[in-house]
């Protein structure tokens, strides 16, 4: 696959326009990143996005400096302090993603550029007004998060005809999760599945959530697109093996030891992530810069997973599969 047509554009083509405060030379910018989780468990997309700028002639040290601030395991209303951190340092554009992190950015400025690396729905979230013609200080990229989750819900349907329940693992601090579960709610309720909703705002929620699976007998989960959820893949993934139950979360979710994973590629995300950073030091101004979705997604099935579970993989998954773990 092509780099060039992983993404669609909407709209018109932006048209350049001098942004106050932004010059056209490559010397001497100032990025502000908002890293909603720890540096190290974002280190792959972080590394992705700086690759993406190397490859665009931005080195670090030269002719960009790199602000970060990350969150790490605090609530994500402590987002707001690091924004405004990097408004203080006054960056030449902030990037970030999802949802709390957009709307921390956005509380914190009006007039710096924000870039999103990725967030679902930008348009129903309100963190822009349109996807061809975004407005006001925000673009980047956004994706179908509801629909996603639906879809994985289907997939675990598909994977095990008689599943009769299943819960949705989530974040309730996240403002994005509203949509995320009507959809899963509407999906469940056309395979006749009982769903069971398991809110989890911290990393040591989740034993406890996934011991209530047990209780009530849920034979299956979905994970949600959430930060503190994608960051603590690895202990989803384990601790849902320990109860034996089926999961379908985003692709590191399957490549953690989870049975199914679906989804965009986040690394190619933040990577692409720079293409925007890059018209905006150029000059254009966010508002005319139109917000993209990605078009291609993953289906990871861990086989070894379904052994260790019991579960018989339907042939017509693993050949839509994008990638078998064996």
């Amino acid at each position: 696959m092509r780099r060039r047509n992983f993404f669609k554009l909407l709209g018109s083509a932006a048209v350049a326009w001098p942004f106050a405060g932004h010059t056209q030379q490559l010397d001497n910018h100032r990025i502000g990143y908002l890293g909603v989780s720890a540096s190290a468990r974002q280190g792959t997309r972080f590394d992705a996005f700086r690759a993406g700028l190397a490859a665009l002639g931005y080195v670090e040290g030269k002719n960009i400096v790199i602000e970060q601030r990350w969150l790490g395991n605090r609530p994500y209303d402590q987002l707001d302090n690091l924004a405004r951190q990097l408004v203080d340092l006054k960056v030449d554009v902030i990037v970030t993603h999802a949802t709390p992190g957009v709307l921390a950015a956005k509380r914190a400025t009006t007039t710096i550029p924000i870039v999103v690396a990725a967030v679902g729905d930008a348009v129903e979230t309100g963190l822009v007004s349109s996807l061809a013609r975004p407005g006001g200080n925000v673009t980047g990229t956004t994706f179908f998060n509801p629909e996603l989750s639906a879809k994985r819900t289907e997939l675990l349907k598909e994977a095990i005809p008689g599943l009769v329940k299943a819960g949705i693992l989530f974040n309730p601090a996240n403002p994005s999760n509203g949509p995320v579960l009507a959809a899963v709610n509407t999906m469940a309720q056309s395979l006749k599945l009982e769903l069971v909703e398991f809110p989890v705002r911290e990393p040591t929620d989740l034993n406890g959530a996934f011991a209530s699976m047990a209780e009530k007998s849920v034979g299956a989960f979905v994970i949600t697109e959430d930060p503190m959820l994608i960051y603590n893949v690895s202990t989803s993934a384990t601790i849902g093996l320990q109860h034996r139950l089926a999961g379908c979360g985003f692709p590191e979710f399957a490549r953690a030891g989870g049975f199914v994973g679906y989804g965009v590629d986040f690394p190619e995300l933040w990577r692409h992530a720079a293409t925007f950073v890059d018209k905006i030091l150029k000059g254009t101004r966010p508002a005319n810069i139109p917000v993209e979705q990605p078009t291609k997604f993953q289906t990871i099935v861990n086989l070894k997973t379904a052994k260790t579970i019991g579960v018989e993989v339907a042939t017509s998954l693993l050949l839509r599969a994008d990638e078998v773990i064996e």
